[in-house]
């Protein structure tokens, strides 16, 4: 998430009527829109995993209507005699290739895991192989100021990002508005189908997360297990959603500060951090910071929030301290080389989130609160630019609630203690709230994702999804002796660190 970036109440009354309307329109899907089986053949890319796709209709409340191909990739089972079944897995973002995410497979995922099962990756609809979203590059761009001081700023605001949501539409199709997270479960589904599953496991990252939850609840009775890992909370209304975002980002900035003071790998050892940190903001955003022998290409602040905000995702603090302190070390992406990019994540974001600022008074009243929470880190694109990049579009269609998981499994959480993105109290909130349908495995590190940290996480959500026995409610997982980890997750999910990849 980055130069592309990211009111509740009276929804009780209608949540009922929700579940009773999503009863009735799986029906007609089970019945209408049954895909054929997939046509596997090696994948261009890499041929010891096979690809295919399943066709499923753009808008699934018409399922005879436009299709679109979802593409998948599959890993069959390393020990066809222990074989359990398929595990559907999620990247997150929205922006990752889930296709790429099986391609790396066997980085990710433990030996037990690869012998049991068939890993099946899917590339989201508007995402990478599966009809993509892609936008105007110079329009992309040319977003007004984020932090306008009048209502004509605020007002010039809405009218890009209805400008920008026109442009996308005509360049990506109808798929642009039928990207919510609930039409990914429907093709979740018919995933399932064209496999010949009966029932499915999954393992969802991050925004990934957000479509288990609502596969649970829509399709529980077709699930066999399920491992959420980083969690985001769906029922949080607007203030509430920014307020985690912006303690998130505090935290991991209080936790390499702490590092920093310590380490004697740090570049910033010795120094104030957070002090040196606001006046290189600040001297970025007068202009005054350029690329290292390049003194004609200006960094940005944002580029230096978003990178220091992805460097908290590994962690990798030791390669952040240095890019710091040579006020930036790898070159800004240099978008505009582009006619168009893709920009998958708003158009999922926005449909899924009823973060729409009415007013410039509520615009700036949650901004000044990201402000107290998160001095250092506010404006980085898991805050700020998830809160302009819906002004002034139409409401949500997935808005926020609570799933109701009657008909699931129980659900293994997985959430780090100091993740710089779905922060803690996200997924303490969200276990709360489904107790008794959820566990919530904790490990005491940081960084984003947890099931590749160290062997007590792995060990035991693989020994859940091998055998449904999930660990005690509550278990703990204690930090490993390096925050930094060899191969970064970042690098095996999002790829290079694009900002557009997301959660």
């Amino acid at each position: 998430m980055g130069s592309t970036s990211r009111a509740l109440g009276g929804f009780v009354a209608v949540v009922a009527l929700v579940v009773g309307m999503t009863s009735v329109a799986s029906a007609a899907q089970e019945h209408e829109a049954r895909p054929g089986a997939v046509d596997w053949r090696p994948c261009p890319e890499l041929a010891e995993v096979e690809c295919g796709t399943v066709r499923v209709p753009v808008d699934w409340t018409n399922p005879r209507g436009t299709k679109v191909d979802i593409a998948l990739a599959r890993r069959k089972a390393l020990d066809p005699a222990k074989r359990v079944g398929s595990l559907v897995i999620h990247p997150g973002g929205p922006g990752p290739s889930g296709v790429e995410f099986a391609f790396a497979a066997p980085y990710w995922f433990s030996k037990d895991i690869q012998d049991r099962f068939d890993i099946i990756g899917f590339d989201p609809r508007g995402i990478g192989r599966s009809q993509p979203i892609v936008c105007s590059s110079a329009l992309l761009a040319a977003r007004p100021s984020t932090t306008p001081t009048t209502r004509a700023g605020f007002e010039a605001l809405g009218r890009y990002n209805r400008e920008l949501a026109a442009d996308c539409r005509a360049r990506s199709g109808p798929v642009f508005d039928h990207a919510d997270s609930l039409a990914v479960v429907d093709d979740i589904d018919a995933i399932r189908r064209a496999l010949g599953e009966r029932k499915i496991s999954y393992y969802g990252v991050s925004y990934g997360t957000l479509v288990g939850q609502q596969y649970a609840e829509r399709y529980g009775r077709n699930l066999r297990a399920m491992v959420n890992d980083s969690n985001l909370d769906h029922s949080l209304d607007a203030r509430t959603f920014l307020e985690g975002t912006a303690n998130a980002s505090a935290d991991s900035f209080r936790e390499f500060e702490k590092w920093c003071a310590a380490s004697g790998t740090c570049a910033l050892r010795g120094r104030d951090v957070g002090a040196f940190y606001d006046d290189l903001i600040a001297r970025a955003g007068r202009g005054e910071i350029t690329e290292p022998g390049d003194p004609t290409r200006k960094v940005s602040a944002s580029q230096i929030l978003d990178y220091t905000l992805w460097s908290f995702y590994d962690p990798s603090w030791t390669q952040l301290s240095e890019w710091l302190l040579t006020r930036a070390r790898t070159a800004p992406q240099r978008l505009a080389a582009e006619e168009v990019e893709p920009n998958a994540f708003l158009p999922a974001f926005c449909q899924d989130w009823q973060i729409r600022p009415r007013s410039l008074q509520e615009y700036t009243s949650l901004l000044r609160r990201a402000d107290e929470l998160s001095p250092h880190m506010s404006r980085a694109f898991l805050g700020h630019q998830v809160l302009h990049g819906c002004v002034g579009l139409p409401d949500a269609t997935n808005p926020p609630r609570l799933p109701r998981l009657d008909d699931a499994p129980k659900i293994l959480m997985l959430n780090n203690l100091h993740d710089p993105s779905t922060g803690y109290d996200w997924a303490r909130s969200f276990h709360r709230k489904t107790r008794g349908k959820t566990v919530l495995l904790t490990y005491e590190g940081w960084g984003h994702v947890s099931y590749i940290r160290t062997d007590c996480v792995r060990q035991a959500a693989d020994r859940y999804l091998i055998t449904l026995r999930a660990p005690a409610d509550g278990t703990r997982c204690a930090a490993a002796e390096s925050p930094e980890l060899p191969i970064p997750p970042t690098a095996l999910v999002a790829g290079p660190r694009s900002v557009r990849s997301g959660w």
